[in-house]
């Protein structure tokens, strides 16, 4: 299998020394129109992967600042049809690569089969469901495979040692490293025993390991670049555009990755 823009994307912030900076953003917050400008925006302030949320009305691993902003963007209207419209203005404008980040009900109800196929062909490059656990799913995991979508997965503190090869053989692009148990939101610390896990987990799989839940601050960003391939930032990011439109968005994820680049 070729590898991805996400692979590709990783590897090369690898041989530069450097985190890969992921951040994350809701499809439709605050308005229908900001999506297409923030997208080009963050990836022109230093953003390797993007997550673009699809909204769902039960989003229960987020934490408030998220669920605020995926029930704005349905009160906004959109739906998945529309994200993946916001998807293909996105790829003929940037290449930089784009994880569509959703739980199942909205993959269900577009159509399994169809939404992988679509949103393969609308330019994203991989998949995270947040509810699917790795190989519950044989005919959706297929699906995915089919559309050559990488199916980005979750781990976190409490996954037993016995699972993180099964979780890791079935995804693709990165790992998603949960730095703490909860729901998603911004933390004032990150805790001390996340250098100690990531180096457990990179002894144990071969996919780059990125880091998120919490990180708020461009210091904490250069704290987990230090340890991790990669850093997500949602909560904080969300904060910074509802506060700051996508001019405060964009200078956010710039000094995120400066402070990123400036680690030893």
């Amino acid at each position: 299998m070729t590898a991805s823009r996400i692979t590709r994307r990783f590897s090369e912030r690898a041989a530069e020394g450097r985190a890969a900076l992921v951040p994350y953003v809701t499809a439709g917050f605050p308005e229908l129109d900001t999506t297409g400008p923030l997208l080009e925006a963050l990836a022109d302030a230093g953003a390797d992967v993007i997550e673009l949320g699809v909204p769902f009305s039960d989003p229960l691993a987020d934490g408030p600042t998220i669920q605020a902003s995926s029930f704005r963007a349905l009160e906004n209207g959109v739906t998945v049809a529309r994200v993946l419209e916001m998807v293909r203005a996105f790829r003929a404008a940037r290449d930089t690569p784009l994880v569509l980040f959703t739980y199942l009900n909205p993959v269900y109800h577009y159509g399994m089969e169809a939404f992988c196929r679509d949103a393969a062909e609308a330019g994203a490059d991989g998949i995270l469901l947040t509810d699917l656990p790795a190989g519950s799913d044989p005919e959706l995991e297929g699906a995915l495979a089919r559309a050559g979508l990488d199916p980005i997965r979750l781990l976190a503190p409490t996954t037993p040692d016995a699972r993180i090869g099964l979780v890791a053989q079935g995804g693709r692009g990165f790992l998603y490293y949960i730095s703490r148990t909860g729901v998603t939101g911004a933390r004032a610390e990150l805790r001390t025993e996340l250098a100690d896990e990531v180096d457990r987990l990179r002894a144990r799989v071969g996919l780059p390991v990125a880091v998120g839940f919490g990180i708020s601050t461009p210091d904490q960003a250069r704290a987990v670049a230090e340890v991790a391939d990669g850093v997500v930032v949602g909560s904080a990011l969300v904060q910074r555009l509802e506060a700051g439109g996508v001019e405060g968005a964009a200078a956010f994820v710039a000094a995120l990755r400066g402070a990123m680049d400036g680690a030893d």
